[in-house]
């Protein structure tokens, strides 16, 4: 029954990770504001990767559901808290050194907290659904997938831009913005959820549907 929602959830946009590639175009100036921004990025990044692969380890068919309601709603916490952090990271590294920054960076800004209060306002319906129905939890968690492609379709354009051109290309180079790999021992604590094979993705999109 958390199949869809672990789909819908691999398909949604996280800062950085569609980086790929490499350029030695970028000025010092570049370069050193896009160490600044990922080396803070890298560690709320693995937390969505961790909190992503928690979901997907509570997708075959006889997870009960309030196992799937304990790990779902931990995991849209982790990833809500990572998206205010990540916000906070572009804020405080200030606007990027090239034409067109100081927009750039206050609308990817906006978007990372809009993304924050997106996650939480899962959680919180996540939280209200009825465990003891099994039908009922099922139709519940088809309508939050539903909404988490949304969100991954509807608020990416502003981390798009701040992606693209030199500053994207200097960010490609720093090791902090790569994408991780999720690796999080067993737990049943928000702060902690379980690994499994696959991580948070924004290639993975086109599965949501599935």
């Amino acid at each position: 029954m958390n199949k869809k929602l672990a789909a819908a959830l691999s398909g949604s946009a996280v800062l950085v990770l569609a980086l790929s590639g490499c350029s030695d175009d970028s000025d010092n100036k570049v370069n050193d504001w896009a160490k600044k921004v990922c080396d803070q990025v890298q560690p709320q990044l693995q937390k969505i990767a961790n909190a992503n692969a928690a979901i997907q380890q509570q997708t075959a068919d006889n997870s009960k559901p309030v196992d799937v309601q304990k790990t779902d709603s931990a995991a849209f916490q982790q990833i809500s808290q990572a998206y205010k952090a990540l916000g906070s990271a572009v804020e405080s590294a200030g606007a990027p050194p090239v034409d067109g920054g100081d927009t750039t960076q206050k609308e990817a800004v906006k978007e990372l907290n809009a993304s924050s209060v997106a996650y939480a306002n899962l959680k919180t319906k996540v939280d209200a659904l009825d465990t003891k129905d099994q039908a009922k939890f099922a139709d519940g968690l088809k309508g939050i997938a539903d909404e988490l492609n949304k969100i991954s379709t509807n608020g990416d354009q502003a981390l798009k831009k701040l992606q693209s051109g030199e500053v994207g290309s200097a960010m490609a180079k720093q090791k902090g913005c790569q994408k991780p790999t999720a690796s999080a021992p067993p737990a049943s604590a928000p702060s902690a959820p379980a690994p499994a094979s696959k991580q948070a993705s924004p290639s993975a999109s086109a599965t949501a549907k599935a």
